[in-house]
């Protein structure tokens, strides 16, 4: 039911988790898709060519957007190939600890460079072309934790609770222009974020076990509502975080 034939896409961090799943998604459901990758570029091109062996385009483009000129280089090029980006997912992110009184700044920095300073550079970069072409999507790529704040991870917590504020003042600002903006906020997913932590056989059920659903889903289950938003099933949704989470975290946006 959903198509996106003809659509132009990009998703940062295209090439794991998340990131992964959604690109390989969207290329389903017929659009083409820029990744972009800071290290793995065997990963990145295991993407492209299995969003090429589904008919359709893949750009996947070596990019640290967590630089201003690195981002904006990434939608240059995307424009230059394909001369629009209908979609974009903002899902490039890390999750390090940090506890207060001993996390460093360097810690800190890095976290909001990476986690909200190149979602912005993204967004900054895109959102006139998007104004020339008559519209755009946007879904930011968040987290239960910026809702419910995280112990020893609350510079991750800040940057993702960023994100929620950064989201809905854009989608006032953008509407006028044709542009929805939204927020997914995952809670636990089963990816390589997390690998480390889940592969303490009794955390991982003591986190299965505190979710209603009792189940940890993988990163297609938070693709889904993703691919929803940028949707035009989702043509009346701006402004909103949609939180993914097996009833985890109850709340509203």
């Amino acid at each position: 039911m959903i198509q996106l034939e003809g659509k132009k896409s990009l998703v940062t961090g295209g090439s794991r988790g998340i990131g992964r799943a959604t690109a390989l998604l969207l290329a389903q459901a017929g659009a083409d898709v820029a990744i972009n990758y800071v290290r793995n570029e065997g990963a990145a091109e295991e993407v492209r060519k299995r969003i090429e062996n589904l008919g359709r385009e893949c750009l996947a483009i070596k990019a640290d957007i967590s630089h201003e000129k690195e981002a904006k280089r990434l939608i240059e090029e995307v424009i230059n190939a394909w001369g629009r980006i209908d979609l974009v997912v903002n899902n490039a992110g890390i999750w390090t600890y940090g506890e207060m009184g001993k996390m460093s700044s360097e810690v800190w920095h890095e976290t909001m460079r990476l986690n909200l300073d190149a979602v912005f550079y993204i967004i900054n970069s895109v959102v006139p072309y998007m104004q020339k072409q008559g519209g755009g999507v946007i879904v930011n790529v968040s987290s239960t934790a910026g809702v419910r704040g995280e112990a020893y991870h609350s510079h991750y917590a800040a940057s993702k609770g960023a994100l929620h504020a950064l989201t809905k003042s854009l989608a006032v600002e953008l509407a006028p222009y044709g542009i929805r903006i939204n927020c997914v906020a995952p809670g636990w997913v089963d990816t390589d974020m997390c690998a480390e932590v889940f592969s303490d056989p009794k955390f991982r059920e003591s986190v299965k076990n505190s979710i209603p659903l009792k189940r940890i889903p993988p990163p297609e289950d938070i693709a889904g509502p993703i691919l929803f938003l940028v949707s035009d099933l989702a043509r009346h949704i701006t402004g909103t975080v949609l939180h993914v989470n097996g009833g985890s975290v109850l709340c509203g946006s």
